[in-house]
């Protein structure tokens, strides 16, 4: 009798007297893990030090992208490095990693009349978004409201913050060429 077993295939040959037996698994024996390539799904919560949840996508749609090609955050993605389906990992992202510290270049003073009427009438703590010329977004917090100007805050929102994740891994699939 010999016995011969092919891991990638998964199969399992046995020869007998002359007569051939071959045994597959249904399993897939290589599990994919996160790399390079890589399509991956998965489902995630984003918090803050305090527990506030920013983000989150449990019980929704799950996460799709291709690591290392269209990465949702680049450092977010590599923690994730390594994981398989069903696995689960915690990890932080503190402020210079993610959107920086704050900038007190970024906090500005200016006269009302510079900006959208609406901005002073909805006071200290408002916040306001839009796109620059190029797509990019813009981020506006109202600091406070003086008799002819406006503080402006116009760091992102989540600057100077440790951001706090929570993620699944659904699937780990070869991405289509």
């Amino acid at each position: 009798m010999r016995i011969f077993f092919s891991p990638r295939r998964s199969m399992l040959t046995l020869i007998v007297s002359g007569l051939c037996l071959m045994v597959t698994t249904i399993a897939n024996a290589e599990e994919l893990e996160v790399a390079q390539g890589r399509k991956v799904s998965l489902e995630y919560t984003a918090t803050l030090e305090d527990k506030s949840i920013f983000g989150s996508n449990v019980g929704k749609e799950p996460m799709v992208y291709v690591h290392g090609s269209d990465d949702p955050v680049p450092l977010f993605a590599e923690h994730l490095v390594g994981l398989k389906a069903d696995e689960t990992k915690k990890f932080e992202v503190p402020p210079e990693e993610a959107y920086g510290p704050l900038n007190p270049e970024k906090v500005i003073e200016v006269p009302t009349e510079n900006v959208p009427e609406e901005w002073p009438k909805a006071g200290a703590g408002a916040k306001f978004g839009g796109q620059g010329p190029k797509g990019k977004p813009l981020y506006a917090r109202v600091v406070e409201v003086k008799d002819k100007t406006i503080v402006i805050d116009r760091n992102h929102p989540l600057a100077g913050k440790t951001l706090f994740f929570d993620v699944k891994i659904l699937k780990v699939e070869k991405a289509a060429k």
